[in-house]
């Protein structure tokens, strides 16, 4: 993978690289063309000040004969020099050169001539139009530096737009490669990565059925191994607490039978008979062995469905029937709490695991018939709503608190005993309700507002309608 962003990277960097490059070359270029060409034109325009002043001193000093004219005469003649000096480096062209060479020579020649004037010599109108022929000279020179310069700015302008264009091809270039480079690297990493997103899915859901294999880039590659080290871990860390589950939970069963078998004797009179104090004792001891045997059921119940976690045994069958079976199983817990019921159940039928419905029904039903208080009301409705079976199961207890719910369908957490529970629960019953649900493609959620109590609906695929009547049973 950093093969394949350094492949995207580096063209790309190149290419910023190289227009840097050029981008400051003709930046350069620029800054020198226009200093050099505003000292030109600065030292050309002094050379004419310096021509005029030459002129003008001569002429004061033909008429008035001051020497004074010529010491002025000789302080701008060496400031001349100085100039056409400093301009010879500035200038590069051959003509300007050949120009400067004759208006050097002119310019010693009239330096000579001055040098030997007096007030009455006649050699000042032969120097006056040598001062005119440098001063023509001169013009010519920054004409011809001017000329010079449009020629510089014309190639820099050229220079330009070959850079310009130079770009411009680098980047219909680079952009198409870059854009082949990025698809190319989407696709070869995006496999791999919606692949590892769905494996910690999978882990995440407690799937550890299938095995990881990731393919792409050795980084990737790696990881998958490392993913399927904690696959193969975590489903060893699950086999082992699911073995652990299923014997201590027959280890429980046979002690639990004989414990439930002596409470039914007793009740029977078997050893003689029991006046009320003691059936009630002895009810205690059989309605909690039967609650016993119910939280060992629903121990083996999820460490087989851990076990086998894919796969339903479908099958088609009514509702109604299955919800009676499940009433009668609860008779004496809902006698024992002194709870009513009020069931309302559309006869449907459905094509479902029959048994992990049942299932289903039951733990919500033992909870609301558990969380109740005494003379309560558990509420179990049935009926089909479009394609789908909603069934709601609620009572008359406390609720559940909010900092609870998200973790109720945590396999093993128990949170708050209802009041005057002895026997605390193993956290095992909604977990496996969640988990039946699911594998039924249905959802599960926890309701506010209609029901007093803790209130759970259910909804699931529904087959046909047999019949839309609906059934009312009342048990006090």
């Amino acid at each position: 993978m950093l093969l394949g962003l350094a492949l995207i990277a580096g063209p790309l960097l190149v290419a910023v690289v190289d227009a840097a490059i050029q981008i400051r070359s003709l930046t350069r270029d620029s800054q020198l063309l226009v200093s050099e060409g505003v000292q030109a034109a600065r030292t050309s325009q002094s050379m004419l000040a310096d021509i005029s002043s030459l002129r003008r001193n001569v002429g004061f000093y033909k008429v008035t004969g001051n020497a004074s004219f010529l010491e002025n005469y000789r302080k701008s003649d060496q400031q001349l020099a100085s100039s056409r000096a400093y301009l010879a480096q500035l200038i590069d062209s051959e003509t300007t050169r050949r120009s400067l060479e004759e208006f050097a020579a002119m310019h010693n020649e009239i330096a000579t001539a001055v040098g030997a004037l007096t007030p009455a010599s006649s050699a000042f109108p032969s120097i006056e139009e040598r001062i005119d022929r440098l001063y023509e000279l001169a013009n010519d020179i920054v004409a011809s530096g001017s000329k010079e310069v449009d020629v510089r700015l014309v190639e820099m302008q050229r220079l330009a737009q070959s850079t310009q264009k130079r770009l411009f091809w680098q980047s219909a270039l680079l952009v198409p490669l870059t854009l082949v480079a990025i698809l190319a690297l989407t696709l070869s990493i995006g496999r791999p990565l919606r692949a590892i997103d769905r494996a910690i899915s999978e882990l995440g859901r407690g799937t550890f059925s299938r095995s990881i294999e990731v393919s792409g880039p050795r980084d990737l590659e790696r990881l998958g191994a490392q993913l399927e080290w904690l696959r193969l871990r975590l489903l060893d860390l699950a086999q082992e607490r699911n073995r652990f589950l299923r014997h201590m939970s027959h280890e429980l069963k046979t002690p639990l039978a004989n414990i439930r078998e002596g409470a039914e004797l007793l009740m029977d009179g078997a050893v003689g008979p029991l006046d009320n104090s003691q059936r009630e004792v002895v009810a205690i001891l059989r309605d909690n062995g039967i609650k016993l045997h119910r939280l060992i059921e629903n121990l083996l119940s999820f460490s087989a469905w851990q076990k086998e976690s894919v796969g339903l045994d479908l099958s088609e069958f009514r509702i109604r029937p299955l919800v009676k079976q499940v009433l009668e199983a609860q008779q004496l817990t809902v006698v024992s709490q002194r709870v009513r019921l009020e069931v309302k159940v559309d006869d449907l039928t459905l094509r479902a695991d029959r048994g992990k419905l049942r299932l289903i029904i039951e733990n919500l039903l033992s909870n609301a018939i558990k969380y109740s208080p005494k003379g309560g009301t558990v509420y179990l409705h049935a009926a089909k709503q479009d394609t789908q079976l909603v069934m709601d199961v609620a009572d008359m207890g406390s609720g559940i608190p909010p900092e609870e719910r998200a973790r109720v369908f945590e396999a093993f957490y128990t949170g708050r005993p209802p009041a005057g529970v002895q026997v605390k629960g193993t956290g095992i019953g909604l977990s496996v309700v969640l988990e039946f649900v699911n594998a039924h493609g249905g959802t599960i959620e926890i309701v506010d507002g209609e029901y007093p109590g803790a209130h759970f609906r259910i909804r699931m695929p529904v087959l046909s309608v047999t019949n839309p009547a609906r059934t009312t049973a009342h048990a006090a």
